[in-house]
């Protein structure tokens, strides 16, 4: 049995060999940086992997040195615009390493950039320089939506299910809005596809109709359906256009040069039909908003009125009462200097009234001559007589 086991180092001892034997040279190997700690001395260590079908099928550790990381990383980052991260895919040149007691490892010696970036990525940099020195990277921020955004034209391919999505959460909104939207069809998708979306916008543009908005929309797809909206002549065309230019291409992790040119970029098809139906919602609020406001203000008012009335409607009362009680004291005065001054309450007093034969008062004897008829009032009945002779004072 002595002879039938190896030792554990005279195991790893002969794994070490034959592995670096089979790989005495520098290797070119593409993973996934699983994980990835820089530490203080400078040295990067890696977790690399690759996976199939969302199931790890190998994983081995690397090393950068610091020695070679400040390059690496200057390096990768210039062409690239970023360093190395985790969940990057990287075609890497190591140094097959099996130590006894840490196992296999790749001793890291350079990192291929274009690689990661890609040809499509590495073009796609270049349309964004070049938009940016032309200008033509803000150029749709000077544009401005209308509140009620009504008229839209929709560049997209007929029957596309992100265009089916749009219309269906656009116009059946549950809140009765009403949208007009004109469709432009052109291909979202292969060779010809960037050609056929700017000749949509020119017969936008060409058209008698004034509209709000442009939308450029499809529901998503590979990395290659997409590259199209990474033209520059597109992204062109997409910065010149006169209307407001929304696009929503492909899903979360997509972004590319038609949403950085255009005046706004969502995620999806329905997350644009809910950023215009938010314009109504917002102004339907504030609508109500306001005839809350004026409702309060008219019950104020109305309030404030009805209590005016009737403070009024207690002056005038008051007022009114107080006029009629000082009529009444003025009509009693009345009363009673009129009773003072009724014969009838002097006749009483047992004075008498002389008056002619005509019945008027005699205030002096004057004017009174002999043979004149008159008469003398007392309370109790009147005298009549003729005047036999008048003395005077």
């Amino acid at each position: 049995m002595d002879s039938e086991y190896l030792e554990l180092v005279e195991l790893t001892a002969l794994l070490k060999d034959e592995i670096e034997s089979v790989f005495p040279g520098l290797v070119w190997v593409k993973a996934e940086i699983s994980e990835l700690n820089l530490k203080r001395n400078g040295h990067c260590y890696l977790e690399l992997s690759q996976s199939e079908g969302g199931v790890v099928v190998a994983k081995v550790r690397a090393t950068i040195w610091a020695s070679r990381w400040n390059y690496i990383d200057q390096y990768f980052k210039s062409v690239t615009g970023s360093s190395l991260g985790v969940g990057m895919e990287v075609l890497l040149s190591a140094q097959v390493n099996f130590h006894p007691v840490y196992g296999l490892s790749l001793n890291v010696e350079d990192v291929d950039p274009d690689f990661t970036l890609g040809a499509n990525e590495r073009q796609k940099r270049l349309t964004i320089e070049r938009l940016t020195k032309e200008g033509l990277m803000d150029l749709q921020r000077e544009l401005s939506l209308p509140d009620l955004p009504y008229f839209l034209a929709v560049v997209s391919a007929p029957g596309a299910a992100g265009l089916r999505d749009f219309e269906r959460h656009l116009l059946e909104n549950e809140y009765g809005f009403v949208f007009k939207v004109d469709l432009y069809e052109a291909l979202m998708q292969g060779e010809q596809a960037a050609d056929s979306m700017i000749m949509a916008l020119e017969e936008i543009q060409s058209s008698s109709k004034v509209y709000d908005a442009v939308l450029i929309m499809r529901g998503g797809g590979s990395e290659l359906d997409l590259a199209c909206f990474d033209d520059y002549d597109l992204a062109a065309a997409i910065a010149r256009c006169p209307y407001p230019v929304f696009t929503a291409i492909g899903h979360d992790k997509d972004y590319h040069v038609a949403d950085m040119v255009a005046n706004t970029f969502v995620k999806t098809p329905t997350a644009l039909a809910d950023l215009f139906l938010d314009c109504f919602i917002a102004e339907d609020q504030r609508i109500s908003s306001l005839e809350t406001r004026l409702r309060l203000a008219f019950s104020s008012r109305f309030s404030t009125l009805l209590s005016r009335l009737d403070l009024l409607g207690k002056n005038v009362y008051h007022a009114a009462a107080k006029r009629l009680s000082d009529a009444s004291h003025i009509l009693d005065l009345l009363e009673a200097k009129v009773a003072a001054g009724d014969p009838r309450s002097i006749l009483a007093k047992g004075y008498t009234l002389a008056l002619d034969g005509r019945g008027v008062r005699l205030s002096s004897a004057s004017g009174v001559n002999p043979g004149d008829d008159f008469q003398v009032m007392f309370s109790d009945g009147t005298v009549k007589g003729a005047v036999t002779k008048v003395l005077k004072n």
